[in-house]
Protein backbone atom coordinates (compact mmCIF):
# COMPACT_ATOMS: atom_id res chain seq x y z
CA UNK A 1 0.00 0.00 0.00
CA UNK A 2 1.28 3.71 -0.83
CA UNK A 3 1.93 5.52 2.06
CA UNK A 4 0.62 9.27 1.13
CA UNK A 5 -0.17 9.75 4.99
CA UNK A 6 1.10 13.42 5.28
CA UNK A 7 -0.65 14.45 2.60
CA UNK A 8 -4.07 13.46 4.44
CA UNK A 9 -5.18 15.24 7.44
CA UNK A 10 -4.54 12.96 10.45
CA UNK A 11 -8.33 13.29 11.45
CA UNK A 12 -9.49 12.68 8.33
CA UNK A 13 -7.51 9.94 7.60
CA UNK A 14 -8.64 8.65 11.08
CA UNK A 15 -11.91 8.96 10.38
CA UNK A 16 -11.18 7.19 7.01
CA UNK A 17 -9.26 3.81 8.65
CA UNK A 18 -11.94 3.67 11.47
CA UNK A 19 -15.13 3.43 8.90
CA UNK A 20 -13.01 1.05 6.63
CA UNK A 21 -12.11 -1.11 9.67
CA UNK A 22 -14.85 -3.69 9.65
CA UNK A 23 -13.75 -4.56 6.04
CA UNK A 24 -10.83 -6.67 7.70
CA UNK A 25 -11.07 -10.11 8.37
CA UNK A 26 -8.63 -11.41 11.40
CA UNK A 27 -7.30 -15.09 11.14
CA UNK A 28 -9.77 -16.53 12.93
CA UNK A 29 -12.88 -15.14 11.60
CA UNK A 30 -11.23 -17.00 8.45
CA UNK A 31 -10.60 -20.01 10.32
CA UNK A 32 -14.24 -19.92 11.26
CA UNK A 33 -15.39 -19.27 8.08
CA UNK A 34 -13.57 -22.06 6.50
CA UNK A 35 -15.15 -24.69 8.83
CA UNK A 36 -18.93 -23.31 7.78
CA UNK A 37 -18.40 -24.31 4.33
CA UNK A 38 -17.51 -27.68 4.98
CA UNK A 39 -20.39 -27.90 7.25
CA UNK A 40 -22.21 -26.79 4.18
CA UNK A 41 -20.12 -29.08 2.10
CA UNK A 42 -20.71 -31.51 3.78
CA UNK A 43 -24.32 -31.39 4.05
CA UNK A 44 -25.19 -30.51 0.22
CA UNK A 45 -23.20 -34.13 -0.66
CA UNK A 46 -26.00 -35.87 1.64
CA UNK A 47 -29.47 -37.33 0.94
CA UNK A 48 -30.74 -36.32 4.29
CA UNK A 49 -29.72 -33.16 4.11
CA UNK A 50 -28.67 -31.76 0.72
CA UNK A 51 -32.82 -30.15 0.53
CA UNK A 52 -31.72 -27.73 2.74
CA UNK A 53 -27.96 -27.00 2.37
CA UNK A 54 -27.32 -23.61 0.98
CA UNK A 55 -24.04 -25.13 -0.94
CA UNK A 56 -25.61 -28.02 -3.31
CA UNK A 57 -23.01 -29.48 -3.98
CA UNK A 58 -23.99 -30.80 -7.55
CA UNK A 59 -22.58 -33.76 -9.52
CA UNK A 60 -21.86 -33.14 -12.42
CA UNK A 61 -21.63 -37.05 -14.42
CA UNK A 62 -18.04 -35.78 -15.39
CA UNK A 63 -16.25 -38.90 -14.46
CA UNK A 64 -13.20 -39.12 -17.07
CA UNK A 65 -11.01 -37.08 -18.13
CA UNK A 66 -9.52 -36.00 -21.78
CA UNK A 67 -6.63 -38.96 -22.38
CA UNK A 68 -5.37 -37.37 -25.61
CA UNK A 69 -6.95 -40.23 -27.87
CA UNK A 70 -10.22 -37.45 -28.37
CA UNK A 71 -10.32 -36.55 -32.02
CA UNK A 72 -12.71 -33.92 -34.40
CA UNK A 73 -14.29 -30.68 -34.70
CA UNK A 74 -16.64 -29.44 -31.72
CA UNK A 75 -18.68 -26.38 -31.53
CA UNK A 76 -18.69 -25.03 -27.93
CA UNK A 77 -20.93 -22.84 -26.26
CA UNK A 78 -20.44 -20.08 -23.42
CA UNK A 79 -23.21 -18.43 -21.35
CA UNK A 80 -22.58 -17.65 -17.74
CA UNK A 81 -22.92 -13.45 -18.03
CA UNK A 82 -23.59 -10.81 -20.16
CA UNK A 83 -21.27 -12.19 -23.30
CA UNK A 84 -22.23 -15.22 -25.00
CA UNK A 85 -19.52 -17.08 -26.94
CA UNK A 86 -19.25 -19.43 -29.75
CA UNK A 87 -16.38 -21.14 -30.12
CA UNK A 88 -15.21 -23.64 -32.95
CA UNK A 89 -12.82 -26.61 -31.24
CA UNK A 90 -10.58 -28.70 -33.62
CA UNK A 91 -9.12 -31.35 -31.10
CA UNK A 92 -6.17 -34.10 -32.93
CA UNK A 93 -2.84 -34.47 -33.72
CA UNK A 94 -0.59 -31.69 -35.42
CA UNK A 95 2.31 -32.33 -37.75
CA UNK A 96 4.42 -33.27 -34.92
CA UNK A 97 2.67 -35.86 -33.42
CA UNK A 98 1.78 -33.73 -31.12
CA UNK A 99 -2.25 -33.85 -29.59
CA UNK A 100 -3.46 -30.11 -29.74
CA UNK A 101 -6.61 -28.32 -29.08
CA UNK A 102 -7.34 -24.98 -31.38
CA UNK A 103 -10.12 -22.56 -31.07
CA UNK A 104 -11.68 -19.87 -32.73
CA UNK A 105 -14.54 -18.01 -31.28
CA UNK A 106 -16.32 -14.87 -31.80
CA UNK A 107 -18.45 -13.25 -28.66
CA UNK A 108 -22.08 -12.04 -29.17
CA UNK A 109 -23.60 -8.77 -26.29
CA UNK A 110 -26.97 -10.84 -24.96
CA UNK A 111 -29.85 -8.44 -25.06
CA UNK A 112 -31.39 -7.05 -21.77
CA UNK A 113 -34.61 -8.59 -23.40
CA UNK A 114 -33.22 -11.71 -23.65
CA UNK A 115 -32.12 -11.88 -20.07
CA UNK A 116 -34.66 -11.13 -19.01
CA UNK A 117 -37.53 -11.76 -21.29
CA UNK A 118 -39.05 -15.52 -21.78
CA UNK A 119 -37.06 -18.42 -21.97
CA UNK A 120 -38.10 -19.10 -25.71
CA UNK A 121 -36.68 -15.63 -26.45
CA UNK A 122 -33.09 -16.30 -24.92
CA UNK A 123 -32.53 -19.91 -26.47
CA UNK A 124 -33.66 -18.09 -30.03
CA UNK A 125 -31.56 -15.38 -29.48
CA UNK A 126 -28.68 -18.31 -28.67
CA UNK A 127 -29.77 -20.34 -31.87
CA UNK A 128 -29.79 -17.42 -33.83
CA UNK A 129 -26.03 -16.61 -32.91
CA UNK A 130 -24.84 -20.26 -33.29
CA UNK A 131 -26.51 -20.09 -37.00
CA UNK A 132 -24.56 -16.57 -37.65
CA UNK A 133 -21.24 -18.03 -36.48
CA UNK A 134 -21.34 -21.88 -38.46
CA UNK A 135 -22.72 -19.54 -41.76
CA UNK A 136 -19.37 -17.12 -41.23
CA UNK A 137 -17.61 -20.41 -40.99
CA UNK A 138 -19.03 -22.27 -43.79
CA UNK A 139 -20.34 -24.74 -41.73
CA UNK A 140 -23.84 -24.80 -41.76
CA UNK A 141 -23.88 -28.29 -43.73
CA UNK A 142 -21.97 -30.30 -40.62
CA UNK A 143 -23.85 -31.61 -38.01
CA UNK A 144 -21.08 -31.55 -34.84
CA UNK A 145 -21.19 -32.67 -31.60
CA UNK A 146 -21.23 -29.70 -28.96
CA UNK A 147 -20.85 -28.91 -25.39
CA UNK A 148 -22.31 -26.01 -23.65
CA UNK A 149 -20.91 -24.35 -20.90
CA UNK A 150 -23.90 -23.06 -18.50
CA UNK A 151 -22.22 -21.14 -15.45
CA UNK A 152 -25.80 -21.21 -13.85
CA UNK A 153 -27.02 -23.66 -10.84
CA UNK A 154 -28.23 -26.52 -12.72
CA UNK A 155 -29.13 -30.59 -11.18
CA UNK A 156 -27.76 -32.85 -13.65
CA UNK A 157 -29.42 -36.14 -14.33
CA UNK A 158 -26.96 -37.46 -17.03
CA UNK A 159 -24.23 -35.35 -18.65
CA UNK A 160 -26.59 -33.87 -21.27
CA UNK A 161 -29.69 -33.64 -19.03
CA UNK A 162 -29.72 -30.62 -16.34
CA UNK A 163 -32.44 -28.74 -15.04
CA UNK A 164 -31.93 -25.22 -13.90
CA UNK A 165 -33.00 -24.20 -10.17
CA UNK A 166 -32.52 -20.61 -10.50
CA UNK A 167 -30.99 -18.00 -12.34
CA UNK A 168 -28.36 -15.92 -10.93
CA UNK A 169 -25.90 -13.08 -12.25
CA UNK A 170 -28.96 -10.85 -13.54
CA UNK A 171 -30.54 -13.77 -15.68
CA UNK A 172 -34.31 -13.65 -15.04
CA UNK A 173 -35.79 -15.20 -18.14
CA UNK A 174 -38.76 -16.86 -17.19
CA UNK A 175 -39.76 -20.39 -18.14
CA UNK A 176 -36.12 -21.85 -17.95
CA UNK A 177 -36.48 -22.71 -14.10
CA UNK A 178 -37.10 -26.31 -13.02
CA UNK A 179 -36.75 -27.49 -16.79
CA UNK A 180 -33.82 -29.07 -18.98
CA UNK A 181 -31.78 -26.22 -20.60
CA UNK A 182 -30.38 -28.67 -23.17
CA UNK A 183 -34.00 -29.26 -23.84
CA UNK A 184 -34.74 -25.71 -24.37
CA UNK A 185 -31.71 -25.03 -26.32
CA UNK A 186 -32.60 -28.37 -28.85
CA UNK A 187 -35.91 -26.99 -28.77
CA UNK A 188 -34.60 -23.55 -29.92
CA UNK A 189 -32.17 -25.10 -32.74
CA UNK A 190 -35.31 -27.04 -34.09
CA UNK A 191 -37.47 -24.34 -34.32
CA UNK A 192 -34.96 -22.59 -36.75
CA UNK A 193 -34.31 -25.31 -38.77
CA UNK A 194 -31.11 -24.03 -40.92
CA UNK A 195 -28.03 -26.56 -38.93
CA UNK A 196 -28.34 -29.15 -37.03
CA UNK A 197 -26.70 -29.97 -33.56
CA UNK A 198 -25.39 -32.78 -31.55
CA UNK A 199 -25.76 -31.82 -28.19
CA UNK A 200 -23.42 -33.88 -26.15
CA UNK A 201 -22.57 -32.28 -22.62
CA UNK A 202 -23.42 -29.41 -20.62
CA UNK A 203 -21.54 -28.58 -17.85
CA UNK A 204 -20.33 -25.59 -15.52
CA UNK A 205 -17.90 -22.76 -16.22
CA UNK A 206 -15.42 -24.19 -13.06
CA UNK A 207 -15.98 -27.48 -14.47
CA UNK A 208 -14.76 -26.85 -17.84
CA UNK A 209 -11.98 -24.54 -16.56
CA UNK A 210 -10.98 -27.69 -14.76
CA UNK A 211 -11.00 -29.50 -17.58
CA UNK A 212 -9.21 -26.97 -19.61
CA UNK A 213 -6.38 -27.23 -16.95
CA UNK A 214 -6.13 -30.62 -16.49
CA UNK A 215 -4.84 -30.55 -20.43
CA UNK A 216 -1.98 -28.72 -19.17
CA UNK A 217 -1.68 -30.41 -16.03
CA UNK A 218 -2.80 -33.77 -14.92
CA UNK A 219 -2.75 -32.62 -11.19
CA UNK A 220 -5.72 -30.40 -12.05
CA UNK A 221 -8.28 -31.39 -10.02
CA UNK A 222 -10.14 -28.52 -8.92
CA UNK A 223 -11.75 -25.95 -10.88
CA UNK A 224 -12.53 -22.55 -9.81
CA UNK A 225 -13.86 -18.71 -11.26
CA UNK A 226 -13.87 -15.69 -9.74
CA UNK A 227 -15.08 -13.19 -12.25
CA UNK A 228 -18.56 -11.51 -12.41
CA UNK A 229 -19.93 -14.15 -9.90
CA UNK A 230 -17.59 -16.90 -7.95
CA UNK A 231 -17.83 -20.45 -7.82
CA UNK A 232 -15.64 -23.93 -7.69
CA UNK A 233 -15.67 -27.98 -8.68
CA UNK A 234 -13.26 -30.39 -7.63
CA UNK A 235 -12.82 -34.08 -8.01
CA UNK A 236 -14.81 -35.43 -5.06
CA UNK A 237 -14.56 -39.48 -3.85
CA UNK A 238 -17.56 -41.21 -5.52
CA UNK A 239 -18.75 -43.02 -2.36
CA UNK A 240 -19.59 -39.42 -1.12
CA UNK A 241 -21.66 -38.47 -3.28
CA UNK A 242 -24.57 -39.72 -2.02
CA UNK A 243 -27.08 -37.73 -4.70
CA UNK A 244 -25.65 -40.33 -7.26
CA UNK A 245 -25.60 -43.80 -7.84
CA UNK A 246 -22.03 -46.00 -7.57
CA UNK A 247 -18.87 -45.85 -4.90
CA UNK A 248 -16.14 -46.74 -7.88
CA UNK A 249 -13.37 -43.43 -8.61
CA UNK A 250 -14.19 -40.02 -8.47
CA UNK A 251 -17.06 -37.46 -9.79
CA UNK A 252 -16.62 -33.98 -10.50
CA UNK A 253 -18.79 -32.01 -8.08
CA UNK A 254 -20.11 -28.42 -8.68
CA UNK A 255 -20.76 -26.67 -5.38
CA UNK A 256 -22.38 -23.43 -6.28
CA UNK A 257 -20.87 -22.06 -3.48
CA UNK A 258 -22.15 -18.81 -3.97
CA UNK A 259 -24.76 -19.68 -1.93
CA UNK A 260 -22.99 -19.99 0.99
CA UNK A 261 -24.91 -18.00 3.34
CA UNK A 262 -28.11 -18.38 1.74
CA UNK A 263 -29.45 -20.13 5.16
CA UNK A 264 -27.59 -17.83 8.01
CA UNK A 265 -24.62 -18.54 8.02
CA UNK A 266 -22.59 -15.36 6.86
CA UNK A 267 -24.78 -13.20 9.04
CA UNK A 268 -22.29 -12.10 11.38
CA UNK A 269 -19.52 -11.40 8.36
CA UNK A 270 -22.29 -9.07 6.28
CA UNK A 271 -22.11 -5.47 6.52
CA UNK A 272 -24.82 -2.65 5.76
CA UNK A 273 -23.21 -2.35 2.74
CA UNK A 274 -23.68 -5.71 1.94
CA UNK A 275 -27.51 -6.03 3.03
CA UNK A 276 -28.17 -2.70 0.44
CA UNK A 277 -26.49 -4.70 -2.30
CA UNK A 278 -28.39 -7.41 -1.71
CA UNK A 279 -31.94 -6.33 -1.23
CA UNK A 280 -31.84 -4.33 -4.43
CA UNK A 281 -30.36 -6.89 -6.88
CA UNK A 282 -33.05 -9.27 -8.75
CA UNK A 283 -32.48 -12.16 -6.23
CA UNK A 284 -32.35 -11.03 -2.92
CA UNK A 285 -31.27 -13.41 -0.27
CA UNK A 286 -29.64 -15.34 -2.32
CA UNK A 287 -25.92 -15.79 -3.83
CA UNK A 288 -24.66 -14.14 -0.39
CA UNK A 289 -20.88 -15.40 -0.22
CA UNK A 290 -20.96 -14.46 -4.35
CA UNK A 291 -22.23 -10.80 -3.62
CA UNK A 292 -19.22 -10.50 -1.15
CA UNK A 293 -16.75 -11.51 -3.90
CA UNK A 294 -18.08 -11.68 -7.41
CA UNK A 295 -17.37 -8.45 -9.60
CA UNK A 296 -20.92 -8.04 -11.11
CA UNK A 297 -20.93 -6.47 -6.78
CA UNK A 298 -18.20 -5.10 -5.87
CA UNK A 299 -18.32 -1.46 -7.30
CA UNK A 300 -20.98 -1.17 -6.11
CA UNK A 301 -20.07 -2.17 -2.54
CA UNK A 302 -17.29 0.57 -3.15
CA UNK A 303 -19.67 2.93 -4.01
CA UNK A 304 -22.27 2.32 -0.88
CA UNK A 305 -18.97 3.30 1.11
CA UNK A 306 -17.78 6.57 -0.85
CA UNK A 307 -21.53 7.59 -0.05
CA UNK A 308 -21.36 6.95 3.31
CA UNK A 309 -18.16 8.84 3.64
CA UNK A 310 -19.80 11.69 1.68
CA UNK A 311 -22.78 11.86 4.71
CA UNK A 312 -20.26 11.63 7.57
CA UNK A 313 -18.26 14.78 5.75
CA UNK A 314 -14.98 12.86 5.08
CA UNK A 315 -14.98 12.55 1.68
CA UNK A 316 -15.29 15.47 -1.33
CA UNK A 317 -16.43 18.36 1.33
CA UNK A 318 -19.48 16.62 1.95
CA UNK A 319 -21.06 17.06 -1.33
CA UNK A 320 -21.73 13.58 -3.17
CA UNK A 321 -22.56 14.68 -7.02
CA UNK A 322 -25.71 13.21 -8.71
CA UNK A 323 -23.84 10.01 -10.62
CA UNK A 324 -22.40 8.53 -7.95
CA UNK A 325 -25.83 8.64 -5.57
CA UNK A 326 -26.91 6.48 -8.35
CA UNK A 327 -26.63 2.32 -8.20
CA UNK A 328 -24.38 0.41 -10.41
CA UNK A 329 -21.79 3.90 -11.91
CA UNK A 330 -18.70 3.17 -10.41
CA UNK A 331 -17.80 -0.09 -12.05
CA UNK A 332 -15.64 -2.58 -10.60
CA UNK A 333 -12.69 -2.28 -13.30
CA UNK A 334 -12.37 1.03 -11.60
CA UNK A 335 -11.41 -0.61 -8.39
CA UNK A 336 -8.03 -2.52 -10.32
CA UNK A 337 -7.33 1.28 -12.28
CA UNK A 338 -7.48 2.55 -8.54
CA UNK A 339 -5.51 0.34 -6.82
CA UNK A 340 -3.04 0.15 -9.64
CA UNK A 341 -2.32 3.82 -9.97
CA UNK A 342 1.00 5.46 -9.38
CA UNK A 343 1.61 7.85 -6.46
CA UNK A 344 0.02 10.82 -8.21
CA UNK A 345 -3.20 9.34 -8.47
CA UNK A 346 -3.93 10.55 -12.41
CA UNK A 347 -5.82 7.89 -13.17
CA UNK A 348 -7.88 8.08 -9.96
CA UNK A 349 -8.84 11.90 -10.78
CA UNK A 350 -9.56 11.16 -14.04
CA UNK A 351 -12.35 8.18 -12.86
CA UNK A 352 -13.48 10.73 -10.21
CA UNK A 353 -14.14 13.47 -12.73
CA UNK A 354 -16.14 11.29 -15.19
CA UNK A 355 -18.33 10.67 -11.90
CA UNK A 356 -18.28 14.63 -11.64
CA UNK A 357 -16.27 15.12 -8.80
CA UNK A 358 -13.20 17.29 -8.68
CA UNK A 359 -11.27 15.66 -6.22
CA UNK A 360 -8.19 16.74 -4.00
CA UNK A 361 -5.31 14.22 -3.03
CA UNK A 362 -7.21 13.44 0.03
CA UNK A 363 -9.64 12.50 -1.60
CA UNK A 364 -8.00 10.08 -4.14
CA UNK A 365 -6.45 8.32 -1.16
CA UNK A 366 -9.54 7.31 0.82
CA UNK A 367 -11.36 6.53 -2.74
CA UNK A 368 -7.85 3.84 -3.20
CA UNK A 369 -8.43 3.22 0.82
CA UNK A 370 -11.99 2.27 0.58
CA UNK A 371 -11.41 -0.06 -2.86
CA UNK A 372 -8.45 -1.78 -1.01
CA UNK A 373 -10.50 -2.91 1.74
CA UNK A 374 -13.40 -4.18 -0.39
CA UNK A 375 -11.22 -6.19 -2.82
CA UNK A 376 -9.01 -7.25 -0.05
CA UNK A 377 -12.03 -8.60 2.02
CA UNK A 378 -13.31 -10.72 -1.05
CA UNK A 379 -9.55 -12.27 -1.75
CA UNK A 380 -9.89 -13.59 1.55
CA UNK A 381 -13.25 -14.75 2.08
CA UNK A 382 -12.83 -16.56 -0.91
CA UNK A 383 -9.61 -17.69 0.17
CA UNK A 384 -11.02 -19.45 2.71
CA UNK A 385 -13.74 -21.21 0.87
CA UNK A 386 -10.97 -23.05 -1.48
CA UNK A 387 -8.95 -24.02 1.82
CA UNK A 388 -12.11 -25.35 3.10
CA UNK A 389 -12.23 -27.58 -0.17
CA UNK A 390 -8.78 -28.33 -0.43
CA UNK A 391 -8.56 -29.20 2.90
CA UNK A 392 -11.68 -31.41 2.70
CA UNK A 393 -9.52 -33.29 -0.59
CA UNK A 394 -6.49 -34.02 1.53
CA UNK A 395 -8.96 -35.47 4.72
CA UNK A 396 -10.99 -37.33 2.83
CA UNK A 397 -8.19 -39.10 0.63
CA UNK A 398 -6.20 -39.68 4.13
CA UNK A 399 -2.63 -37.87 2.35
CA UNK A 400 -0.01 -36.58 4.28
CA UNK A 401 0.45 -34.35 1.98
CA UNK A 402 -1.88 -33.21 -1.15
CA UNK A 403 -0.28 -31.95 -3.91
CA UNK A 404 -2.80 -30.55 -6.48
CA UNK A 405 -3.48 -27.73 -9.31
CA UNK A 406 -6.36 -25.56 -8.98
CA UNK A 407 -7.10 -24.25 -12.61
CA UNK A 408 -8.79 -20.61 -12.48
CA UNK A 409 -10.18 -18.16 -14.86
CA UNK A 410 -12.65 -15.04 -14.33
CA UNK A 411 -11.90 -11.36 -14.76
CA UNK A 412 -11.66 -10.60 -10.92
CA UNK A 413 -8.76 -12.94 -10.99
CA UNK A 414 -7.22 -12.41 -13.82
CA UNK A 415 -7.09 -8.33 -14.00
CA UNK A 416 -7.23 -7.02 -10.56
CA UNK A 417 -3.50 -5.95 -9.84
CA UNK A 418 -3.34 -7.65 -6.03
CA UNK A 419 -6.06 -9.77 -5.49
CA UNK A 420 -4.74 -13.20 -7.31
CA UNK A 421 -1.93 -12.56 -4.53
CA UNK A 422 -3.66 -11.96 -1.74
CA UNK A 423 -5.95 -14.91 -2.52
CA UNK A 424 -2.69 -17.45 -3.37
CA UNK A 425 -1.33 -16.02 0.37
CA UNK A 426 -4.18 -16.52 2.34
CA UNK A 427 -4.91 -19.96 0.41
CA UNK A 428 -1.12 -21.55 1.18
CA UNK A 429 -1.47 -20.32 4.45
CA UNK A 430 -4.87 -22.07 5.70
CA UNK A 431 -3.58 -25.60 3.60
CA UNK A 432 -0.44 -26.07 6.02
CA UNK A 433 -0.17 -29.95 4.45
CA UNK A 434 -0.97 -29.09 1.11
CA UNK A 435 1.24 -28.23 -2.13
CA UNK A 436 -0.90 -25.81 -4.57
CA UNK A 437 -0.10 -24.88 -7.72
CA UNK A 438 -2.40 -22.46 -9.75
CA UNK A 439 -2.65 -22.26 -13.33
CA UNK A 440 -4.70 -19.05 -15.08
CA UNK A 441 -7.29 -20.66 -18.02
CA UNK A 442 -7.36 -19.43 -21.05
CA UNK A 443 -10.48 -20.06 -23.29
CA UNK A 444 -11.26 -22.20 -19.99
CA UNK A 445 -14.66 -22.20 -20.15
CA UNK A 446 -15.08 -22.82 -24.37
CA UNK A 447 -11.89 -25.06 -24.76
CA UNK A 448 -12.98 -27.30 -21.79
CA UNK A 449 -16.57 -27.67 -22.59
CA UNK A 450 -15.38 -29.03 -26.32
CA UNK A 451 -12.72 -31.58 -24.08
CA UNK A 452 -15.55 -32.97 -22.03
CA UNK A 453 -17.59 -32.95 -25.22
CA UNK A 454 -14.94 -35.09 -27.08
CA UNK A 455 -15.00 -37.35 -24.26
CA UNK A 456 -18.32 -37.98 -23.98
CA UNK A 457 -18.54 -38.38 -27.73
CA UNK A 458 -15.84 -41.11 -27.77
CA UNK A 459 -18.09 -42.75 -24.83
CA UNK A 460 -20.94 -42.66 -26.46
CA UNK A 461 -19.46 -43.83 -29.87
CA UNK A 462 -17.95 -47.30 -27.68
CA UNK A 463 -21.26 -47.84 -26.27
CA UNK A 464 -22.61 -47.53 -29.82
CA UNK A 465 -20.50 -49.97 -31.29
Amino acid sequence: MLDNRSRMEPIQMQKVEQMLLEFQLQEEDLQDLMRRMQTEMERGLRLETNEEASVKMLPTYVRSTPDGSEVGDFLALDLGGTNFRVMLVKVGEDLDGQWRVETKHKMYSIPEDAMTGTAEMLFDYIAECISDYLGRQNMKHKKLPLGFTFSFPVRHEDIDKGILLNWTKGFKASGAEGNNIVGLLRDAIKRRGDFEMDVVAMVNDTVATMISCYYEDHRCEVGMIVGTGCNACYMEEMFNVELVEGEEGRMCVNTEWGAFGDTGELEDFRLEYDRVVDEASLNPGQQLYEKMIGGKYMGELVRLVLMKMVNEDILFGGEAPEKLKTRGTFETQFMSQIEGDSDDFKQTSNILRTLGVQPTMNDCYAVRLACESVSTRAALMCGAGLAAVVNRMRQKRREELLRITVGVDGSVYKLHPYFKDKFHATVHKMTPCCDITFIQSNEGSGRGAALISAVAYKMACLIGH
